[in-house]
């Protein structure tokens, strides 16, 4: 496979790509510990996307790994983990962050977040968002503990490594390099790092 497309999105910033089906996408975490909010939208019909719930029911499994597939909210493939030079730990289980969580956490006044990520994206693509599916948290650290408590700890993921997914239909992916700066979502020092953006054809 060859990069036929290059990008970098800034610390707590956005892009998105549009994949005809076979085609790849490689997310690089540039410094390590980023976090990368992952939504995927059919083009001919954005309202099938990339649904953590229904890939979680279908793969049995909180964690997709290499030769897994994503699935949509119609359980049709959407995409395929072909690579991970990272450790494997990712997150199927949280919501994006929003001006909300933000406030929840006691930041008082705008925060960028995910969720004004995903509807600038949309809007920039030409794309209606009917509503804000669950993100596939790439590189995101979420531990389990003997009560069920869920626990955000610092990612795992080091500079320069990365995943490869396969679009398993023609997909817009929007991705947001997470702003969280509150919690220990992006490492311990609370920095939204850039992350770099392949299309491999």
């Amino acid at each position: 496979m060859k990069v036929v497309e290059q990008f970098t999105i800034e610390g707590a910033g956005k892009g998105s790509i549009r994949l005809s089906s076979g085609e790849h996408i490689r997310i690089i975490n540039i410094e390590g510990s980023q976090v990368v909010d992952l939504w995927a939208f059919g083009q001919a019909d954005p309202s099938e996307f990339l649904s953590t719930e229904h890939t979680r029911s279908c793969l049995q499994k909180l964690i997709p790994a290499v030769g897994d597939t994503l699935y949509s909210n119609r359980r049709n493939p959407i995409l395929t983990v072909i690579e991970d030079t990272s450790p494997g730990i990712h997150d199927m289980l949280l919501s994006a962050c929003d001006q909300q969580r933000y406030a929840l956490l006691g930041h008082e006044g705008f925060h960028k977040n995910c969720v004004d990520n995903l509807t600038d994206a949309m809007k920039d693509a030409g794309c209606h968002l009917h509503e804000v599916p669950s993100p596939f948290n790439i590189f995101e650290r979420v531990e389990i503990d003997k009560d069920g408590a869920l626990n955000i700890e610092a990612p795992v993921v080091q500079a320069g490594q990365s995943i490869t997914l396969r679009a398993d239909q023609s997909v817009l992916i929007v991705l947001s390099a997470c702003p969280m700066d509150l919690a220990l979502t992006n490492g311990p020092d609370k920095r939204s790092k850039p992350v770099q953006i392949q299309r491999l054809g």
